[in-house]
């Protein structure tokens, strides 16, 4: 058993925050003592609550905020952690030194100058490790811990309103344009009576509906803001998009994989590092509407080949993605970032 805290500074709802409440839940179910210190969220501290944790939340503020520092200071003393996880930068830059092994969690290409006071670094693919250690990191102190996603086996698939026999593609993220679900209403033009539900909420949302409406596939584009019923939507999904102009991992990718849902992906680094073209999903160009199109509909046209995939993308999922292997994985790495 090891005692431990994690910090997490961000507020969001994307794929790091919700890692972070799944991976400290499974450690504590794993029998490691385990301490969330989180920016206050009253619906993130409900659900880690539900989880058995009691979460501390602090501030978490900008560069003036320093009474967060002095607060997690205290925090951190009382409970006596033997390693400190921060994820991401503000974590990073509030969390501090101490009688504790210090490790920050990436989940992409972040400035380093936030983590100089941590003795480990947490890479969540193997890409984002060799770029740190490509700045000039210790490769004994920098780790490739994956994430996990739930099992969604079994659960019942949810899919909107919709014609008879129309099919349903589903993508899940922040409406950013780093999503690229741009691309992917730019796609559906080429897909004749194919709809699309594109999970999530940001700063796009006008623009999306906006070139919806200009692409004449408004009726056919569904955008229902966040849910809490997404492993249910995947689950529903003939096919599983994951568009992005840039993903350095992509959580839902891995979801689907868990739903036993088709995936098509971009060649952005998270999904090339998931996907195997041909047999695990689809693989194709960054911003390319055609392509996408095109892969979309092989699979909707050969249900044989689909079935392929996703049986594929399950056992994936089982062998690398599932809980148990990746919870192993993170409680072996840290018991040995507290003996280096």
């Amino acid at each position: 058993m090891t005692r431990m805290a994690h910090v997490l500074g961000a507020a969001g709802e994307g794929g790091a925050e919700l890692f972070y409440e799944r991976l400290t839940a499974a450690l504590a179910r794993a029998g490691d003592d385990v301490l969330p210190v989180m920016r206050h969220s009253p619906a993130r501290a409900r659900r880690m609550q539900a989880a058995g944790l009691a979460p501390v939340q602090l501030g978490f503020g900008g560069m003036l905020d320093l009474a967060t520092t002095w607060r997690l200071r205290g925090v951190l003393s009382r409970f006596a952690p033997r390693i400190v996880v921060a994820w991401m930068n503000r974590a990073a830059r509030h969390t501090p030194t101490g009688p504790w092994v210090l490790a920050g969690r990436l989940g992409g290409y972040y400035d380093l100058r936030y983590y100089r006071r941590c003795d480990h670094l947490i890479g969540n693919t193997q890409a984002i490790v060799d770029w740190i250690t490509a700045q000039g990191w210790n490769p004994a102190r920098v780790h490739h811990l994956p994430n996990f996603a739930p099992d969604l086996a079994g659960v019942t698939p949810s899919r909107p309103e919709m014609p008879p026999g129309a099919k349903l593609v589903v993508a899940a993220g922040r409406l950013h344009r780093n999503k690229a679900f741009d691309v992917l209403i730019r796609a559906l033009p080429r897909l004749p009576g194919v709809h699309a539900m594109i999970a999530g909420e940001g700063p796009e949302r006008a623009s999306l509906q906006a070139l919806a409406r200009a692409e004449g596939v408004a009726e056919r584009v569904h955008l229902p803001g966040w849910r809490t019923d997404t492993a249910a939507l995947i689950a529903g999904c003939d096919v599983f998009v994951c568009p992005s102009r840039h993903e350095p991992l992509g959580n839902v990718v891995i979801e689907a994989f868990s739903a036993a849902r088709p995936v098509v992906a971009t060649l952005s680094d998270g999904p090339r590092a998931l996907v195997e073209d041909g047999r695990t999903g689809r693989l194709v160009p960054i911003e390319d509407p055609a392509a996408l199109a095109e892969a979309i509909a092989s699979l909707l046209e050969d249900p044989a080949a689909t079935a392929h995939l996703a049986a594929a993308g399950r056992a994936e999922y089982e062998a690398v993605h599932a809980e148990a292997a990746v919870v192993a994985r993170w409680r072996a790495a840290l018991l040995q970032m507290e003996k280096t």
